[in-house]
């Protein structure tokens, strides 16, 4: 099978042109990800666990994040771009995650040249401040998925 990519550069576009992130999406999609709800559901020593890997896997997005943006706001520059709605659609979730579990993931100890501000940038950016979910609310959401998925498990 073979795989075709077209890029049209054009000057609001908000897909990638830099080909460095094509070469680490199973890191992201395959390990990071299960591990952030790993860390969040498990018991104290399996949750310890999944959140140091999930600091492994912050440089790797700082990393990204430092040859993606060239040192602008965003992964694409200074407007926000499709990575960082990708990314940013977590960031909530993040944050509460954070919140439950005391502990702290994107701060600027570990994340310190782009990823915390980046973070805030985005947050604070016209185009999601208004849709971003409040953290107190979607915390107390997450107690009652966490009930069901617990629940769910029980009854297997």
């Amino acid at each position: 099978m073979s795989e075709l990519i077209v890029i049209y550069p054009c000057k609001y576009c908000i897909l990638l042109y830099d080909d460095y992130v094509h070469h680490r999406p199973t890191f992201f999609t395959f390990q990071w990800f299960p591990r952030l709800k790993e860390g969040f559901l498990s018991e104290e020593e399996a949750a310890k666990n999944a959140f140091e890997e999930l600091g492994e896997g912050l440089v790797l997005f700082e990393e990204a994040f430092t040859k993606c943006s060239k040192g602008q706001k965003f992964f694409e520059g200074e407007r926000i771009s499709y990575l960082d709605i990708a990314l940013g659609c977590l960031l909530a979730w993040i944050w509460v995650i954070e919140q439950a579990c005391n502990v702290s993931l994107i701060d600027e100890a570990k994340t310190p040249k782009y990823l915390y501000k980046w973070g805030h940038d985005f947050s604070v950016d016209v185009a999601v401040k208004d849709v971003l979910p409040d953290t107190s609310k979607l915390h107390h959401f997450s107690k009652l998925l966490v009930s069901a998925m617990k629940g769910s498990d029980a009854e297997k």
